[in-house]
């Protein structure tokens, strides 16, 4: 057991009243002590001991120094907190402190040499302000012990704060900075040395880094994608700062770390939509989106929601489902001060009959068409079940659009409908179909279509499984679920 473990951990846990005393006890033996050893480095020799109005001075400059103590803030300071600022104020009161022995010396006509308030100054210096720091320094290292090191990627205003605010914690301890810029190169902040990226390798294995932190909010995606793929041999776990946008409207913090997000692997950085194509078949409008709870439905629903249309309808088969975005947009609205009427429909886009009343009962403008069955797996294994559903189910949602008057109709397809070699891919091709016949045919609606990829986060997604996956360990040895979508 350490001597930290063994004195100083019940130390720090003690009160903050019977600190202040012990710091009170042991500033003043420490006071005694500077003066006894000015005095003997001064006149080389211990006579003075049997001097007796040597030692008069000590009745007035302990208590005024205690009290320039008191007054300066000494006995308020967090001992594990200290910095250059408490070094300062330690500075200032020990000088207030020689001052006070000059001026009893000179207006005692004591038998002190005029060199010793000097040699007092500088030895209370190293007694009262070192031992203060050494005890931190000794409460530093133990934390150590606990902590993880970590090495930041980006030595910018993100990285200097990230260090500051973990520097602070108990978790996370700062060894170095990795910056790009060759100017920083060799340079100190915050404490830590700045390497350069092609000295990454030996930096991990030098200092033991347990933990690799970017913090490069602003860098595009293509550049984190870069350094990604840098770090990626290194087999250390990676993580990094919020983006921009968070930091700036206040959602979060430099020091709240997150996993690498998926989008970041992609190395593409999102193309901003087109405000007047977005509102054109939702602003002041009737809105109707199936599959309402489902991931691409729900996802449609809350950018529909910031149009500002006059009615949003969900549609949806799944109670839960439905219930549960239908929650999330309420909350949304009041929050974002939205006034529009959400109403929650439940049923099957199967049913010709039901879907034809509502799109006339609310005087539905525009359908949005994402329901679909899209697990591969799971409707290969299911081909009745997911043709009927993707196939007839919008043959009966466009037949009713157009009996209804309905003027916009946006079929949600997938890639997968692109030279189809599945089940899934092929009724999504076939519903395609539907619309484009069914546009033929007549001029009341408007149809179009959309092929989505692999929706990132979404129901048919595999990243959810693979992170499961790394959570655990690395690969599940059961098989894979039939649920589970190709990607």
């Amino acid at each position: 057991m350490d001597i930290f473990s063994l004195l100083l951990a019940p130390l720090f846990k003690l009160p903050r009243t019977y600190k202040r005393v012990i710091q009170l006890a042991v500033d003043s033996a420490l006071i005694i002590t500077s003066f006894f050893l000015a005095m003997l480095l001064r006149l080389d020799t211990w006579s003075f001991i049997t001097v007796p109005r040597v030692w008069w001075v000590l009745p007035v400059l302990l208590p005024v120094s205690l009290i320039i103590f008191i007054r300066l803030g000494f006995y308020r300071a967090v001992i594990r907190y200290m910095g250059m600022h408490a070094f300062q104020t330690v500075a200032i009161g020990i000088g207030a402190s020689a001052v006070s022995l000059i001026a009893v010396n000179y207006m005692m006509q004591l038998p002190v040499p005029r060199s010793v308030p000097f040699i007092y100054a500088m030895l209370a210096l190293l007694t009262i302000g070192g031992a203060r720091f050494v005890l931190r320094a000794l409460y530093l290292k133990n934390q150590l012990r606990y902590k993880e090191r970590v090495l930041v990627y980006g030595a910018g205003t993100s990285g200097r704060q990230l260090v500051v605010s973990l520097s602070h914690g108990r978790e996370h301890e700062p060894v170095a900075f990795i910056d790009d810029s060759s100017a920083l190169n060799g340079a100190f902040i915050q404490g830590l040395k700045v390497y350069p990226p092609h000295r990454i390798n030996n930096i991990v294995e030098r200092y033991g880094v347990d933990k690799i932190l970017l913090a490069m909010p602003s860098v595009s995606r293509a550049r984190r994608r870069e350094i990604l793929q840098v770090l990626e041999p290194l087999s250390v776990p990676v993580q990094s700062v919020p983006s921009t946008s968070d930091l700036v409207s206040g959602k979060a913090r430099v020091s709240e770390l997150r996993d690498v997000a998926v989008e970041d692997l992609l190395g593409r950085d999102p193309v901003p939509a087109d405000p007047d194509l977005l509102s054109a078949n939702i602003r002041s409008k009737t809105v109707m989106v199936t599959g309402a709870g489902g991931s691409i439905g729900s996802e449609l629903c809350r950018q529909i929601l910031y149009q500002q249309p006059r009615q949003l309808l969900l549609l949806e088969i799944s109670e839960y489902g439905l219930y549960q975005i239908e929650a999330e947009l309420l909350a949304l609205a009041k929050t974002n001060g939205i006034d529009i009427t959400i109403r929650a429909l439940q049923g099957s886009v199967q049913h010709r009959s039901r879907l034809e009343a509502i799109m006339r009962f609310f005087h539905v403008d525009t359908v949005y068409h994402a329901a679909a069955y899209k697990h591969v797996p799971m409707v290969e294994h299911n081909m009745i079940e997911g043709l009927s559903n993707n196939v007839l189910g919008t043959l009966a949602c466009a037949q009713a659009a157009i009996a209804a008057g309905v003027n916009a109709f946006t079929l949600i397809s997938t890639d997968k409908a692109v030279r189809p070699t599945n089940v899934m891919g092929a009724s999504k091709r076939l519903a395609e179909l539907v619309c484009q016949a069914l546009g033929e045919k007549q001029d009341t609606t408007l149809f179009s279509m959309v092929r989505f990829g692999n929706v990132l986060g979404s129901s048919g997604s595999v990243v959810p499984l693979f992170r499961r996956q790394i959570a655990e360990g690395g690969l599940s040895p059961s098989p894979t679920p039939t649920s589970l979508a190709t990607s």
